[in-house]
């Protein structure tokens, strides 16, 4: 193990309380330094950041408009796997043929051109690769979760966010929730107390059947890497299995709300009703955070009428109460009304377009969106491991293993 990567593990594997939290969040408005005009080519009168979109799918698509939107940047350039994803892509947004790139290494080849940032939407495999190029490069990282598949990747990650506040560059990743202003003020009110001290909680993500269209050709040929990859949400070591990729939502919420990481795990799960790929569809996790707090997570991707994103926080005066496409509330001795999530995925993904554009051109270089980002997704991989191993886990244990995930691409042009 290198020194870098033994050193960033310390700093993984320590607590972030909320003091640290909120001293960190508290830096974001005091933490802004007067850039070189290299690093914001955006920020003059009239003019626009100029954009590389890495992962040209549908979700990238459809947040590129979400940034063309915005008003205050201009995509330049793409690159994906697939070449008829790129040109789909070049074609809507009026992409110079030139500027658009393929094979594994495309993302590389776009970083060779001037841009001022790049928003990563591949395969969750691919990100801490990716932010750590773009970080290099010396340009702004607009990414999506999760950031990783693996222990060393979401290490990774942490490195290039401090990093990029090292070099005076900006590092975001993508949660919707912890834009939701419903959200932010029952979170903050229950770290504050207002629910007395927290006993137990409840963490679900259910829903159906995903991934149905490229789930076909996979079954056609399953080994087929080009297959895998076009239906990366129905392979494990592309997409971090479900409890990775999708239920990080629901879990990133428990982690916010007790400002902690789980001391362990125990868990089991499997695949029942799916078919294709190599991603299980139901999981069942208890985690045990300190002060003995038990979580109960489940995960479900079968079955129909019933979908939820929902963290239910149980302390000894009121229970906080959050779903991703419903109401937000505290109920109890200090009650919180809150209110109903407006069409979260979307709006929640505006508001942090918007504070990326804002970081970049004010120099607000904290980039604290990232140790959060950090322990969620390594949460997620706790509760996995121990799902697969149908036993016990704990966090440290996750962190010695640091085990490294490799889907065998080969096969697959550069």
């Amino acid at each position: 193990m290198s020194n870098n990567l033994e050193s960033g593990m310390k700093q993984v594997s320590q607590k972030f309380t909320r003091r640290r939290f909120v001293t960190q969040t508290g830096m974001t408005a005091a933490t802004c330094v007067i850039l070189k005009p290299e690093l914001v080519r955006g920020t003059q009168a009239n003019s626009k950041l100029e954009l590389g979109l890495v992962g040209c799918g549908g979700r990238g698509v459809w947040i590129a408009d979400l940034f063309q939107k915005h008003g205050g940047y201009q995509f330049v350039a793409g690159a994906d796997y697939f070449a008829d994803k790129v040109n789909a892509f070049g074609d809507t947004f009026k992409i110079d043929s030139s500027r658009r790139y393929t094979g594994l290494s495309g993302y590389r080849r776009l970083l060779e051109k001037k841009v001022d940032a790049i928003v990563i939407e591949s395969p969750p495999y691919f990100h801490p690769e990716q932010a750590a190029a773009g970080v290099d490069a010396g340009v702004h990282v607009y990414l999506a979760k999760p950031i990783a598949v693996d222990v060393p990747g979401c290490q990774s990650v942490a490195q290039s966010g401090k990093k990029a506040t090292d070099q005076k560059t900006c590092l975001l990743v993508d949660f919707q929730t912890r834009t939701d202003p419903f959200y932010r003020e029952a979170v903050k009110r229950a770290q504050y107390g207002d629910i007395g001290r927290i006993i137990s909680g409840e963490s679900v993500y259910v829903c159906d059947s995903t991934w149905g269209p490229q789930a076909k050709d996979l079954r056609a040929d399953p080994l087929n890497p080009e297959n895998r990859l076009r239906a990366w949400g129905l392979d494990r070591e592309l997409s971090g299995d479900v409890i990775t990729e999708q239920n990080i939502h629901s879990l990133d919420v428990t982690t916010w709300i007790l400002d902690d990481q789980p001391i362990r795990a125990t868990g089991t799960g499997g695949q029942k009703g799916r078919n294709t790929g190599t991603c299980w569809d139901h999981f069942a996790v208890i985690f045990t955070f300190p002060k003995d707090i038990i979580v109960s997570f489940t995960s479900k991707q079968l079955g129909q009428g019933v979908d939820d994103i929902m963290c239910r926080m149980y302390g000894t005066d009121g229970t906080i109460d959050t779903h991703y496409f419903g109401e937000v509330s505290i109920r109890g001795k200090t009650p919180y009304k809150g209110g109903k999530t407006d069409n979260l995925y979307e709006n929640g993904a505006v508001r942090n377009i918007a504070t990326f554009h804002e970081n970049v051109t004010k120099g607000r270089i904290a980039n604290t969106s990232v140790p959060p980002s950090v322990r969620s997704n390594l949460t997620t991989i706790l509760g996995r491991m121990a799902a697969y191993k149908h036993g016990e886990v704990t966090w440290d244990e996750m962190i010695t293993k640091s085990e490294k995930w490799d889907p065998q691409l080969k096969g697959l042009k550069a």
